[in-house]
Parts: structure tokens; sequence; C-alpha cells
């Protein structure tokens, strides 16, 4: 369009090459704990249904997703930096809990995922979105992540062990509990 305001382009000199769009991209990292845990009162369900809606506002907002996986022995990577896509949707249905909880694994590996990731894209805005119950018995101390953080606390039933608040805490990421939501 502001090719056309300065009128009919005569020369490759008369074109102006502007970019779609201004805004910095966007990726959202998320982590996910589905150890066995996550199996009770039906916290994973109520996950699932959060998520399958950060999926869709992802997707509508063509932000980059990176989804961190944590379940048995180690953490893995599902999508790294790429944009949502329906695929998601379909693991999202299959999505399982049980073993253990590779969740401080999961953080250690995020943070240095997030920090090469800042040096090979200084403007793009981070946020990351971690999912869990907290049952953990120690963890080693952490560092926050380095961009706006949002611990969702899925942990259910009449029982709390109220971990996943002292583990936000720690990240210095804000605490919500799922119901809230």
């Amino acid at each position: 369009m502001p090719t056309l305001l300065r009128g009919r382009p005569r020369q490759a000199a008369d074109l102006i090459r502007a970019p779609r769009s201004r805004q910095p991209d966007e990726l959202w990292l998320v982590l996910v704990d589905a150890s066995a845990s996550t199996r009770r009162h039906g916290a994973l369900t109520q996950a699932k249904g959060l998520l399958a809606g950060v999926f869709e506002t992802a997707y509508r907002q063509r932000a980059r997703l990176a989804v961190l996986h944590a379940t048995g022995r180690q953490p893995q990577w599902l999508w790294q930096g790429s944009k949502a896509s329906p695929a998601l949707h379909h693991w999202l249905a299959e999505l399982g809990a049980g073993g253990g909880t590779p969740l401080i694994e999961a953080l250690q590996q995020s943070a240095q995922w997030l920090t090469r990731r800042q040096r090979q894209k200084p403007a793009e805005e981070q946020r990351v979105l971690i999912l869990t119950d907290g049952r953990l018995k120690e963890w080693p101390a952490l560092d926050p992540m380095g961009c706006p953080t949002l611990l969702v606390d899925i942990e259910g039933g009449p029982v709390r062990l109220g971990r996943a608040r002292k583990l936000a805490d720690e990240l210095g990421a804000e605490y919500r509990v799922i119901a809230e939501l």
C-alpha cells in the first residue's frame, strides 16, 4: 500500500517494501506435567481443557509454540518454536499420564532452550506456561525463566500439598489455581 500512495511505480527503486506485521513475534513455551499423580481427581482432564484453549488462542494470534511434555523418565519436546497447528489437538486428545515427574529436568532444559532462543531472536516476546500439580518431594534451587511466567496449579482433591505455589515463588512466576481460570 505505501508504494501505491506515491503513485504508479516506474522503476524498482519506487517500490517500498514493508513487513506484513510490525509486531514482534511471540513464543509461548508450555510445560506439561503429565506424571501419574496428575490422573488423580481429574487434574489432567482439566489441564487438557485449558491447553485446548491455549493452543486455539496461539493459532488465532499466530504465536509460535514450544511444548515440553514432562512424563516418564525424561521430558520430551513435542514442538519447538513452530506455529500452532491442528496437529497439537491430536497430541492433546491422546495425552495420558503416567510414570515419574521429570518436571525439574523440564524446567532446566526449557530455561537453557529459552536462553539460546533469546540470543537468536532478541525481538521475540516470550512467555512460559507451566501446568503442574507440584507433587515433587524436593528440588534444587531454580532461577526465574527470564520472561513472564505463569504456573497453573492443577492439583486436585481434598488434600493439597501446596508445593506448586512454592515452585512458582522460586521461579518468580505468577501463580494460579486451575479452578480459577
